[in-house]
């Protein structure tokens, strides 16, 4: 199975999905437990609620096909702590988001394990990224780049209570030029159906801290949205058409918004 789908789009636009993927190869999956199976830790359905606008923006989309329990495409390669201090996963999870187990007794990867998925699974995702990132830059001048995301609404491990609909996170400001920042969040602003917040709990992963570089033109932002937004959380992890019909044209004013808050900044 491939590691990623990249659609090249014409925008300065590119949306990542990195932890949209499902796919656990069966070697690995014979290690694992019932919980890890279930996946319920997936970024659920992404691809489908933006693909409504995506390509009506012109927009680059890369998707990844593996789930997350197999790497996580979001963490640092060297698999250091993005919030140092808080409860996190790693780049090889050993255990859901629940603190189930991932792995039988015994079963758990070894340094030479995760050595070798880092060059199989991560080190492809990130080439494919970079590339597409300095290929549109190469067209517009700028690029933003959208690290597309979704959590249950309620997970007690990482934050109390209900997590506001909508999480945007720039790394504190420094992913993005401030003008694309305050952009999206004035859309955000501009409705009351949704909660919405800006670099609290989540502030970015690696994506987003390491590729947002706006001196030279790349705006990287994070948006993490609860799930209830346009799915059911329980498993089997179902899709409601009527919800995301309902929160898709906010998602793509905010892209719009940032797209050409970014062409100012280089102009």
């Amino acid at each position: 199975m491939d590691i990623c789908t990249l659609t090249s789009g014409t925008a300065p636009l590119l949306i990542s999905f990195p932890h949209s993927g499902t796919h656990i190869p069966d070697a690995l999956a014979a290690r694992m437990t019932e919980a890890a199976l279930q996946r319920a830790d997936v970024d659920w359905h992404l691809p489908q609620l933006y693909a409504a606008f995506a390509r009506a923006l012109g927009a680059s989309t890369l998707i990844a096909h593996h789930a997350r329990h197999v790497i996580d495409l979001n963490r640092p390669p060297e698999d250091t702590s993005l919030y140092p201090g808080q409860d996190v996963t790693g780049l090889l999870p050993l255990d859901t988001f629940r603190k189930e187990p991932l792995y039988r007794p015994g079963q758990a990867p070894d340094a030479a394990e995760t050595n070798e998925r880092r060059e199989r699974y991560w080190r492809p995702y990130h080439d494919a990224l970079r590339t597409e990132l300095e290929r549109l830059r190469a067209l517009h001048g700028a690029v933003v780049l959208w690290d597309a995301h979704s959590i249950a609404s309620v997970m007690p491990r990482f934050f109390a209570g209900k997590l506001p609909d909508l999480n945007l996170g720039t790394d504190e400001g420094r992913a993005c030029a401030p003008g694309v920042q305050s952009a999206v969040e004035a859309v955000m602003a501009s409705q009351t159906r949704y909660t919405h917040i800006s670099n609290a709990r989540f502030k970015g992963g690696h994506i987003t801290r390491h590729y947002g570089q706006p001196e030279v033109g790349i705006h990287a932002l994070q948006m993490e949205m609860c799930q209830s937004t346009y799915m059911i959380e329980a498993a089997p992890f179902g899709y409601r058409a009527d919800r995301a019909a309902q929160v898709q044209p906010l998602l793509q004013a905010m892209l719009k918004a940032a797209i050409e808050a970014a062409v100012d900044a280089c102009a």
